[in-house]
């Protein structure tokens, strides 16, 4: 492992354990990011799992009430009806934060249902027909939330997890083999230090004048 090229210093000794402590922090609070987002993510997976569930088992029923429309008043008859019911109104795509990301939620106004044609010029098929598309309409906007906000956390969560890997297999071993080497050099030159010192009181007293007795 390659080592930042500085001095071998006491203060870039100090700068280097300062920065591996910040870095090591830095991948906690990534790492417990990650496990949130992860969790969040997999409670919006299992929720889309369910929507499309009702999705389907709604299609199913909302065709088999259009087929005996169809088969009670005839198609022709049902397709003009459903001309005059009321088009879906505008709505508006507001975000809300998770952890950070930015994640999508729809916001509509729910009017009371009123039909744009007699009750008297259909039947009950007809209209539970009209109410089982209209379920499955509103379960689709929640579809679209939950897979657009598992989609960016997914995007999210990799990238945490990149950032995280960078700090865990590249970082943090570069301070700390930088640490050691740093480490290691000092403790070496203090005792080149140690030993030369020794030396030089050792030859101050060799060549101290010896004292004679009177």
């Amino acid at each position: 492992m390659a080592v930042y090229k500085l001095t071998p210093t006491k203060a870039n000794l100090i700068k280097s354990k300062n920065s591996l402590n910040f870095a090591l922090k830095g991948y906690e609070l990534l790492d417990k990011k990650r496990v949130v987002l992860i969790r969040e993510m997999m409670a919006l997976i299992d929720s889309a799992t369910q929507l499309q569930d009702r999705i389907e088992r709604s299609f199913i029923d909302a065709y088999e009430a259009l087929k005996l429309a169809n088969i009670t008043k005839g198609s022709d008859y049902i397709e003009d009806l459903a001309h005059s019911i009321e088009n879906e109104r505008e709505f508006d795509i507001l975000f809300k934060s998770v952890m950070g990301v930015e994640v999508p939620t729809i916001k509509r106004e729910e009017p009371e249902f009123t039909t744009e044609y007699g009750f008297f010029r259909t039947n009950s098929a007809f209209d539970r027909t009209v109410l089982s598309f209209i379920e499955i309409r509103e379960l689709i906007y929640e579809l679209a939330v939950v897979e657009n906000s598992v989609y960016k956390l997914a995007m999210e969560i990799k990238k945490t997890q990149k950032r995280a890997n960078a700090l865990d297999k590249i970082q943090i071993p570069r301070y700390r083999t930088t640490i050691k080497y740093i480490d290691e050099v000092l403790q070496e030159k203090e005792r080149e230090d140690f030993f030369r010192l020794k030396r030089v009181k050792g030859k101050s007293k060799a060549n101290r004048p010896k004292q004679t007795r009177a």
